[in-house]
């Protein structure tokens, strides 16, 4: 069955609240206080959060390939990067084998505040209001999403 012939005879909502587009961003608002709220301790912006995240998981990535894992552009990310160097939790460097590719690494400082960030899932977790399964179940449906509408839109 194809998208086509499974929507024939459905007219698309036309009000705001009809709209899947809002819900999403709404209810991303909504996780961004819970965030925000989360991250102040650790004087982190969500955006920021992220990097932490893709470089615990994996140490001393290039900024292409952070970018590739958080679907930001390198005009988006090197200014959370900057931040974050300041900040002394990561260091930039040039690759030796390719000058043109930046090395992202983590600092002492950096690695230690993972162990401070540990409740922040546990945190949004609470907040949810959901059970696990129902969250597994968001997550993987909105991963579905991200992926079909990415390949609608060619990227």
């Amino acid at each position: 069955m194809t998208a086509e012939s499974s929507t024939e005879g459905l007219q698309p909502p036309r009000t705001l609240d009809g709209q899947l587009c809002f819900a999403l961003y709404s209810a991303n608002l909504a996780m961004g206080k819970v965030y925000r709220q989360l991250l102040a301790k650790l004087d982190l912006t969500y955006p920021q959060y992220l990097v932490m995240l893709v470089l615990w998981e994996r140490d001393g990535i290039t900024v292409s390939e952070l970018g590739e894992r958080l679907f930001l552009d390198s005009a988006t990310l090197t200014p959370l990067l900057k931040r974050l160097q300041t900040a002394g939790l990561v260091a930039r460097t040039r690759s030796t084998l390719d000058e043109r590719q930046v090395i992202v690494t983590l600092t002492d400082e950096g690695r230690a505040l993972q162990s401070k960030a540990g409740d922040v899932p546990t945190g949004v977790f609470c907040a949810s209001g959901c059970d696990v399964e129902t969250l597994v179940s968001l997550k993987r449906q909105l991963e579905m999403l991200r992926g079909n509408l990415a390949d609608s839109a060619g990227s």
